[in-house]
């Protein structure tokens, strides 16, 4: 009886899953042959193709597909993270790296107000900006109140952090040049400022062979930052957020942060086989992958335009904000061993 409710629900899953796995293998097809982002690829795909999320056929495989490949992702993301990090940057990098994050949230939600936003768009916006693009925004999705335009807020975020990592990627290396930087100092700020991982690799590299590695370590720093952040936002929301109309409260400790924690510490207490951890880590990726296009199938165009010209200049402004913080605190302050 179990085992035939679950084939019953599987069915029912396969073709809205399905069809956000060909999205997904779409984006990454492409991105890989002309450079596009994938996951700005895949939720325009999805947003192209959203009239299949209301098909009774896809609905349900849509939805599962934008919430528990999105936490699976997350949780995978831990792989990425170890202890050896802190030691490989020195403290006063960690320190500077570790600070930036809530002093850009905090930011967001004071600039916020000059906007006419509230929290969750700020979080929302404001944590995508400070740790990791994307991915970031698609966890603290998670675990924000739902609303009627929940899903069109972080649609506008993650385009708009594409776009703009996009761009910084191709500025910030420059710029680190006008700055005077040197290759290490180079890949500390683009690791520091530039939102996605992918756009902090091909900044990085860019530049040298140790600009890149310095880089991709310092924005590891910055991913591992998404469990507290989203841990102290889930408590801070659940003593402030009543019972919906099931009676349930958002849980504590998400159960993927959970998760994500426990692979972060896996991975720095044990040497787990190169194989077993590049198959996780790419799990990771294609599950984001999937779960944006799905989240894009949900999305209406018309909705996103109504979040309008102030969301666009907020996250700009926090961008802006982060990459002067970074570049005053490489400039000014004491950081690097002389």
């Amino acid at each position: 009886m179990i085992f035939s409710g679950w084939v019953t629900r599987t069915q029912a899953m396969m073709p809205g899953v399905t069809v956000a796995v060909i999205i997904a293998l779409a984006s990454k097809f492409i991105s890989e042959h002309y450079g596009a982002p994938s996951m700005l690829l895949a939720l325009l795909f999805g947003i192209s193709l959203n009239f299949l999320s209301v098909d009774e056929r896809c609905g349900p495989g849509v939805t599962m597909s934008a919430r528990t490949l999105l936490r699976l992702g997350v949780a995978l993301l831990g792989l990425r993270i170890s202890f050896d990090m802190v030691g490989a940057l020195g403290w006063p990098i960690v320190a500077m790296v570790v600070t930036m994050v809530p002093v850009t949230i905090l930011f967001g939600l004071l600039a916020s107000r000059f906007f006419g936003f509230r929290y969750r768009f700020a979080f929302l916006s404001a944590g995508a900006v400070a740790i990791c693009g994307a991915s970031a925004a698609l966890a603290i999705a998670a675990i924000l109140p739902k609303d009627e335009k929940s899903d069109d807020r972080l649609v506008f975020t993650v385009v708009g952090v594409t776009i703009l990592s996009t761009v910084a990627m191709i500025a910030y290396p420059i710029l680190s040049q006008f700055l005077g930087f040197d290759d290490v100092t180079a890949g500390i700020y683009l690791g520091a400022t530039i939102h996605d991982v992918a756009q902090v690799v091909g900044a990085g590299f860019s530049i040298s062979e140790e600009a890149g590695e310095t880089a991709t370590l310092v924005k590891l720093l910055r991913v591992a930052m998404l469990a507290p952040v989203v841990i102290i936002a889930s408590i801070f929301l659940r003593s402030v957020t009543t019972s919906d109309a099931s009676g349930a409260r958002p849980p504590l400790i998400p159960g993927f942060v959970l998760a994500f924690i426990l692979l972060a510490a896996l991975n720095s207490m044990v040497a787990l086989p190169a194989p077993m951890r590049a198959i996780a880590v790419d799990g990771s990726g294609w599950f984001l992958l999937t779960a944006i296009a799905a989240v894009g199938l949900k999305t209406r165009p018309v909705e996103i335009l109504k979040v309008g010209k102030p969301a666009a200049a907020l996250l700009l402004a926090e961008t802006v904000f982060l990459a002067t913080m970074v570049a005053l605190a490489l400039t000014y302050l004491p950081l690097l061993p002389t």
